[in-house]
């Protein structure tokens, strides 16, 4: 069994998936950084260059390879749950999907105080990346989100320690 940590940007994939990994003696995995090292180039110029469409075909090729893992500590890309065979990926064996819930403005202040997101993530809609952008987009997302998970953690408001231990008890 792997967990896959589903969530919007700034949630703590990647952060609290790293520590969760090291905790339980697992690999840990980004598909972000799959899509990159595949791509030879950061997502906002993937998105530039070959447009959002060849992106998420991307996206889906790194998923279906990545669900296949056994005993790893799998992120998952913010949209990754947006396309149907991804979804059926993700829900696909014994995984467990946990969905890493985060308030909108603490969201935007993790993104904002990331130096890198800037340079390496497109703005998702017309919006910018703002505020707006971010509650506009789980919007749409969260229900999907929901669909697909097998359990959801609250983390506006958790250090990545006590995500940590949260998880650890929900498996």
């Amino acid at each position: 069994m792997s967990i896959l940590l589903i969530g919007y940007r700034g949630s703590g994939k990647s952060t609290i998936g790293r520590r969760l990994a090291d905790r339980l003696w697992q690999s840990f995995v980004d598909t972000d950084e799959l899509i990159v090292r595949k791509a030879g180039k950061s997502i906002r110029e993937i998105w530039e260059s070959s447009g959002e469409a060849h992106f998420r075909d991307l996206e889906s090729d790194v998923l279906r390879e990545a669900c296949h893992l056994d005993d790893h500590v799998i992120a998952l890309g913010g949209g990754a749950v947006l396309r149907e065979e991804n979804r059926k990926s993700i829900r696909s064996g014994t995984n467990k999907v946990i969905y890493l819930r985060c308030d909108p403005s603490v969201l935007h202040a993790r993104i904002q105080g990331d130096a890198s997101t800037a340079h390496s993530r497109p703005a998702l809609t017309t919006a910018g990346g703002g505020l707006e952008e971010i509650v506009a987009t789980l919007k749409a997302r969260e229900p999907i989100y929901r669909e697909v998970m097998t359990c959801e953690l609250e983390v506006t408001h958790l250090s990545v320690d006590d995500a940590v231990v949260h998880i650890v008890k929900m498996l």
